[in-house]
């Protein structure tokens, strides 16, 4: 968990399931994988089983015991749909956002085809956005999965991104984030496929947030795009 998270569109993270596996070619240079090695290399004890799936039964509740409103990226070292996670487990992490309607919720799942399996047992509200990743077009059934569900905001991140986007259909979808692969072996994204998500999303009034360029060196490559930051979201209705 961090009260405070270096990425851009969040504020925290919360972890009450650390782990995963590769799922798509999106995953092949998984930050939160190499993280995970890290930490368990260091010692810490939530990751002694390196990225296995890990539950954290007593992090479930966190978001609970913060009394400041914040904005929550849900599990950054996981995804929370992997299927090594019992549905209980899932149904008790959103019993918690729903419970703490202070908060706004982001969650981000590879694995849309069990979201969209387990969306009608789930208990959705407003402070729970749910989005899904597509690296590329190969991973476009992931946003008719998403649009299925009963999530009240639906929104897609686009990163990596590795491809262009034609005929992206953006009905049903409350945000559009984009960003390029970062880190050791980063694939190049190009700048047309960034403005033509950009074109399409100020077109059909779909807020835009762009990340970051990436790079082996994401920092120097920065944010700007067109001469401006782009970091619009959806009202947060906390």
């Amino acid at each position: 968990m961090s009260l405070v998270s270096k990425i851009e569109w969040t504020e925290a993270t919360w972890n009450p399931v650390t782990g995963c596996s590769k799922i798509s070619i999106g995953c092949e240079h998984c930050y939160a994988e190499r993280l995970a090695k890290r930490l368990k290399a260091m010692g810490n004890p939530r990751y002694k089983r390196g990225f296995e799936i890990t539950v954290h039964e007593d992090l479930i509740d966190l978001p609970l015991k913060w009394n400041k409103p914040k904005i929550i990226f849900v599990n950054s070292m996981s995804d929370l749909f992997h299927e090594d996670i019992p549905n209980d487990i899932i149904l008790r992490i959103f019993n918690t956002m729903l419970l703490a309607s202070k908060h706004c919720f982001q969650i981000l799942t590879k694995r849309s085809n069990r979201l969209l399996e387990i969306s009608k047992r789930l208990p959705w509200s407003r402070n729970i956005w749910m989005g899904v990743t597509v690296e590329s077009t190969e991973q476009y059934y992931r946003i008719e999965h998403l649009k299925k569900t009963e999530a009240l905001i639906k929104f897609l991140s686009l990163e990596p991104l590795l491809g262009p986007f034609p005929k992206l259909n953006l009905e049903g979808i409350n945000w559009v984030i984009v960003g390029g692969e970062s880190g050791p072996g980063a694939r190049p994204m190009k700048k047309k496929w960034v403005l033509d998500i950009r074109d399409l999303c100020l077109k059909h009034n779909v807020p835009f947030f762009f990340k970051q360029w990436g790079g082996v060196n994401k920092k120097k490559a920065g944010r700007i795009l067109e001469g401006r930051i782009w970091e619009d979201m959806p009202p947060l209705h906390l």
